[in-house]
């Protein structure tokens, strides 16, 4: 059994900022990176989001050129990976657009919330039981035994987080945006956590360049400069 690649793909402001906190999404990237962050999909085997990330954008997490799609299915892959989410409270209602686009949909909920998730998810989605307070290792393992070899974190930050300070992240891609967002209430990039080597470690860059009016950095968290 192997784990998969994990890459974190996230677009922030410059000081760190994943959204606003109005009611509509703040859009930090650009045409030409959602078109990047649209190829990373078709490559992945699965992508991965948060309950939250979920709640607050409803996003649909599609691999949207038909081209794309029809070069994976010629491959003979699924014209769109894995769609999967956690949740350790089950509270998420069959109503999201995650469920109803796209192709398999996987959720790992935590062990009491599991069985009235799959109640209120029947024909949506494959919900496994999982003890997510146990860390993401078993997720990933899981993963793993179903065939997925280059799995796509999209966030949100609690899930950043995790993977980050957990140690499993393989691979981070940030778009940073030339905003500044400057409020308390917004969402993060990544929360408070006791990181691998702290906060003395740098990590190996292993690219930057613009994408337009966005810098896109590519890091190994693994790995040390």
């Amino acid at each position: 059994m192997t784990r998969p690649h994990v890459l974190l793909s996230a677009a922030m402001s410059i000081d760190g900022y994943l959204d606003d906190a109005s009611p509509e999404r703040l859009l930090l990237s650009n045409p030409a990176d959602f078109d990047r962050v649209d190829e990373l999909r078709a490559g992945c085997d699965a992508i991965l989001v948060g309950s939250t990330t979920l709640r607050r954008d409803n996003p649909r997490l599609l691999v949207n050129d038909p081209a794309r799609r029809a070069a994976r299915e010629a491959a003979g892959r699924p014209g769109y990976p894995l769609k999967v989410t956690l949740s350790a409270s089950g509270g998420l209602g069959p109503e999201l657009r995650f469920w109803h686009t796209g192709g398999a949909k996987l959720v790992y909920a935590g062990e009491a919330a599991a069985p009235g998730l799959r109640s209120a998810l029947d024909g949506l989605a494959e919900v496994v039981a999982l003890d997510l307070g146990a860390g993401l290792g078993p997720l990933l393992d899981d993963l793993g035994r179903r065939g997925v070899r280059r799995l796509m974190v999209e966030g949100g930050g609690s899930v950043h987080t995790q993977f980050l300070a957990q140690g499993l992240a393989d691979e981070l891609q940030l778009a940073v945006a030339p905003l500044l967002v400057g409020d308390a209430g917004a969402p993060r990039f990544v929360g408070p956590a006791a990181f691998p080597g702290g906060s003395t470690r740098r990590l190996r860059l292993l690219e930057a360049r613009t994408v337009g009016d966005v810098v896109l950095l590519r890091y190994a968290p693994k790995e040390s400069a």
